[in-house]
């Protein structure tokens, strides 16, 4: 496990998050799932799903079934960093069944976690040392929903 761990709350989806998400990327797997031992109080019964421990990508997550009180937020979320436009295709289009495309390479999975499908190139034209370049990447960029890198390399390339 790492020493640092990304612990995710969800309503009651926990468990089918995790082999959703691990189904996704490569290294990844569901660790451990933690079961209720006993009925508890306005809580989950016995033999319900508790937590589940995920490795996501070779990085230690935990999703728990928590209830509805503490919904996600696009205050957070997790970055994809994707060699080429076939795989920004293929995490958009995983995350965009039952979930919701927002902007500029954000997606909301049917589960409200918020992602951010981004093609490596993205952020060197949006760092390069020609300001005139990165700010025609930035503006293609703040037109799409899903990154098309061809536009975003065909804008940065004008002159």
């Amino acid at each position: 496990m790492d020493k640092i761990t990304a612990f995710l709350w969800f309503d009651t989806r926990a468990e089918e998050a995790a082999e959703f998400y691990t189904g996704l990327f490569p290294d990844s797997r569901i660790d451990k799932v933690t079961r209720s031992p006993l009925d508890t109080p306005g809580g989950a019964g016995e033999g319900e799903v508790i937590t589940v421990a995920f490795t996501l990508a070779g990085r230690s997550f935990i999703a728990m079934n928590g209830g509805p009180d503490h919904p996600f937020t696009d205050a957070i979320s997790l970055s994809i960093d994707c060699v080429d436009q076939a795989e920004v295709d293929r995490y958009w289009d995983a995350f965009l069944d039952g979930g919701e495309g927002v902007a500029c390479g954000w997606i909301k999975d049917r589960f409200g976690l918020s992602w951010q499908v981004t093609p490596r190139i993205l952020p060197r034209l949006l760092a390069d040392p020609d300001r005139a370049k990165a700010k025609r990447a930035m503006e293609a960029m703040m037109q799409m929903a899903k990154i098309d890198v061809a536009a975003i390399e065909a804008a940065a390339a004008k002159t």
